[in-house]
């Protein structure tokens, strides 16, 4: 590892973090299904870090068929009572059906005639959010994190608070939250400007 590389403070040394933070987080994302994943896994964090969760992503993805809506809603009662037994997850019980209603509202919404990238990307216009953050000046959550998580618990979703949606808008690149001596800070703004949605 380049010692000599400035990274955002919060992902420290470990392999799985510097990883993720240097090829996932704050990279635009459009693909639906790749946005519901990562809403319901991010959710999962609450109350918990969130290397937690990235080393348990597989095991989340094996459970939940690789997060398809439509194979979650399709999965029998019984189901949730192995989830329980599932030591690759969290074993909360609440976090569990929050993925099986996250799965049908999501649905809804598609069905309704609206992409799920499109009602997620309608909070910062379709366009990611470009930032100049210096080290410590990184919010926990903002009005459009507020907006957004209203309108997806309106939609029928849980676990997505204010604090949990704006976790969300930084990992998948509606806002770009690497602080400016981030050595990601000018490709993730690069990307940033390039970024389209397309339906």
């Amino acid at each position: 590892m380049q010692t000599s590389v400035t990274r955002c403070s919060w992902c420290g040394t470990d392999p799985d973090y510097v990883h993720y933070h240097d090829t996932v987080w704050g990279r635009p994302v459009a693909d639906s299904q790749e946005l519901f994943a990562k809403l319901c896994l991010d959710g999962q964090q609450a109350g918990l870090s969130w290397i937690t969760i990235l080393r348990k992503q597989k095991n989340y993805e094996a459970a939940f068929c690789n997060f398809d809506p439509e194979k979650i809603v399709r999965l029998p009662e019984s189901y949730k009572a192995e989830l329980m037994q599932n030591a690759g997850i969290v074993r909360n019980r609440l976090k569990i059906e929050s993925i099986f209603k996250n799965a049908r509202a999501y649905l809804e919404i598609r069905d309704s005639g609206q992409s799920f990238q499109q009602f997620l990307w309608q909070f910062s216009d379709g366009t990611p959010r470009i930032f100049a953050r210096q080290g410590g000046d990184v919010p926990t959550s903002d009005e459009v994190s507020d907006t957004m998580a209203k309108a997806l618990k309106k939609a029928g979703f849980s676990f997505v608070g204010t604090t949990i949606c704006y976790a969300f808008m930084q990992a998948v690149g509606m806002v770009n939250d690497h602080v400016v001596e981030c050595h990601c800070y000018n490709d993730v703004c690069d990307e940033m400007r390039g970024f389209s949605l397309t339906t």
